[in-house]
């Protein structure tokens, strides 16, 4: 049975009946669109309400970047591109506000045209749009950024784009979208685009890594690059769209700074000194023992935590099922057996973080753990059942490790099931298969993940102890993302966000066709009939509550799919900052999301 959807998301914008849809969203030009329902702000509406529309421009903020970058274009696979190049630089035809689960505002568009089934969209610039230039973006900008993205560069453009029939100028000003499925997302994924120059990349290839800078529409431009090593952007004064109502408010700071660095002990050392002036920690134990430096006892540095109600997603390690060894769960599920998660978590954050129990808890999308799938939830399972991992539909709850640091008893679960699955410990203590092939598995981490490090080298010596060659490599970035995106590895270290408005995202992360995509998301290789279905239903949904069973029945094919080990996720957002750094009195539905929270609305203020 579904949770009480309005007691888990606060300032939800609840589903209207049917009937009073169809009528709101009569084809004419709207200011706005939500998935479900109507967006909470009026046509006339003066700023976001989590934005200070008072707040006073100026100042600068620094911030901190693990690893390096060697390009300026996000929007490409190849290379390692610069933080804030896509949110500060690019915008594009609608903008989210994060107050609500997934509503759109017009941003460069003025407003959005779509029927009742959502078979098109049609979007109607604004004339006083401009890039940083000062040169009109123009309907042949937007339908050259929509093609080239939906064709070339990264795969989290593409799905959508397949899903267009037709892209069209059906005026001056206007485009027009066609669709050729039913996804009552697409109106507003298209929305999500960003508009590139056309003329930025004639006779070059956009699919190679440059340092050249691009030519976007957004409140700031690039000012320097020290390649590898930091990038400032400058907020541009000539920004076209400083004065609309969805930027009343957001991006303050004259300047935006992000330094990089090799090193975790070189960034906490900078916090320590003020060079960089607002700093995400995202230990909980740290926070409690080390933020007791001089600037924090004077007041010259502040602790923030930020609330949110966003759900965990899911943090751990996940397993390559494309590899032999992880293809049957019952060795997925030792392996999540063999991890002493109260021990580990106790020794990493002091036991303060929340275990994260499903890929959609902390939120009413998420399963409740132990407890049988019922209602529209069952309904959507039962047709796989036949092919459905136990515990999927009767309820599946993580292994409890036994609060000892050998955890003896995990351990004799972990063989218990390795047996079960074909695996067996010879006389030389080495994990074997029934054709003598030693269990083997390399976790691969990212140079400067030294958290993740610690847990891997708990969780590696007791997958010593039952006989499996386990090992941990470290790569840079962008060594780690040939790997990943080739899906050469056994294990590694991964992290989705889960947000309230789940959709497309999922094909990207879960989809049996994203399993063999090279760079796609789906790193564990899982290709499920049943995920695939789930996510289609979710797509077609006309209710939050529709919506909502799609998202609870995903949650479970993915948690007792055993896919990741989890790890625990914050359930609130930890920041220092520079006493000079200052943040709206309200926090949004989503917290410190992305760029949404800071640096986007904050300010700087002697």
């Amino acid at each position: 049975m579904l949770r009480d959807l309005t007691a888990n998301l606060r300032r939800l914008v609840l589903p209207m009946t049917l009937a009073v849809s169809a009528g709101m969203a009569a084809a004419e030009p709207m200011h706005g669109i939500a998935m479900y329902g109507e967006p909470a702000l009026p046509p006339d509406f003066v700023s976001l309400p989590q934005a200070n529309a008072d707040a006073p421009k100026g100042g600068q903020i620094t911030m901190a970047m693990n690893g390096s970058f060697d390009t300026l274009n996000p929007f490409i696979t190849n290379g390692s591109p610069a933080e804030g190049v896509s949110a500060l630089t690019f915008e594009t035809l609608m903008a989210r506000s994060f107050d609500e689960p997934f509503t759109l505002y017009g941003l460069l568009a003025e407003s959005i045209e779509t029927d009742d089934a959502r078979t098109y969209v049609e979007f109607t610039l604004r004339e006083a749009a401009r890039f940083s230039d000062g040169s009109p973006v123009t309907v042949e900008d937007v339908l050259w950024s929509y093609e080239t993205l939906g064709t070339l560069g990264h795969p989290r453009y593409h799905g959508a784009w397949k899903k267009v029939a037709t892209a069209e100028a059906t005026g001056p000003r206007t485009i027009r979208f066609t669709f050729n499925v039913e996804d009552r997302e697409l109106p507003l994924l298209l929305g999500m685009r960003p508009i590139l120059k056309k003329a930025d990349f004639e006779g070059k290839d956009f699919e190679a890594t440059s340092l050249d800078v691009l030519t976007g529409s957004g409140p700031y431009v690039v000012d320097k690059v020290d390649p590898g090593v930091q990038i400032t952007f400058r907020r541009n004064p000539d920004w076209w769209g400083k004065d609309l109502p969805i930027n009343r408010g957001q991006w303050n700071f004259d300047t935006i700074r992000y330094d990089y660095f090799a090193n975790p002990v070189a960034v906490f050392e900078t916090v320590k000194s003020g060079g960089i002036t607002a700093y995400r920690e995202d230990n909980l134990a740290r926070w409690a023992s080390r933020y007791d430096f001089p600037a924090i006892a004077n007041g010259d540095m502040i602790k923030l935590e930020v609330p949110h109600d966003r759900p965990s997603g899911i943090i751990g390690f996940v397993m390559n099922t494309r590899k032999p060894q992880f293809a049957d769960w019952r060795v997925r599920e030792a392996m999540i057996e063999m991890f002493n998660f109260d021990f580990i978590n106790q020794t990493v954050t002091g036991g303060a973080a929340p275990r994260i129990t499903s890929y959609f808890s902390n939120s009413p999308f998420g399963m409740v753990p132990g407890t049988p799938a019922e209602g529209q939830v069952l309904a959507l399972l039962e047709p796989f059942k036949a092919d459905l991992i136990p515990g999927t539909i009767e309820g599946y709850a993580l292994p409890e490790s036994d609060g000892t640091q050998e955890n003896r008893a995990g351990l004799r679960r972990a063989l218990a099931l390795l047996e079960e699955a074909g695996w067996i410990v010879g006389d030389d203590g080495v994990l074997r298969n029934t054709e003598g092939t030693p269990f083997a598995v390399e976790i691969l981490l990212t140079i400067g993940q030294d958290e993740v490090a610690s847990i891997a080298a708990i969780y590696t010596e007791a997958l010593k102890s039952v006989g499996i060659q386990a090992s941990v490599s470290m790569l840079d970035s962008a060594q780690m993302k040939a790997r990943t995106d080739s899906f050469d590895f056994d294990m590694t270290y991964m992290i989705r966000t889960m947000s309230l408005s789940p959709g497309n995202e999922q094909n990207l992360y879960w989809s049996t066709e994203a399993a063999t995509t090279q760079g796609s998301r789906n790193w564990m290789g899982v290709t499920s009939s049943a995920i695939d279905a789930v996510i289609a239903k979710m797509l077609t949904a006309r209710s939050q509550e529709d919506a909502a069973a799609a998202a609870q029945a995903l949650d479970r094919l993915l948690t007792a799919g055993r896919y990741v080990v989890p790890f625990w996720y914050a359930d609130r957002n930890l920041i220092v900052h520079r006493k000079e750094l200052k943040q709206p009195a309200t926090v949004q539905l989503y917290g410190d999301w992305g760029n949404s929270y800071l640096p986007a609305l904050w300010w700087y203020e002697e």
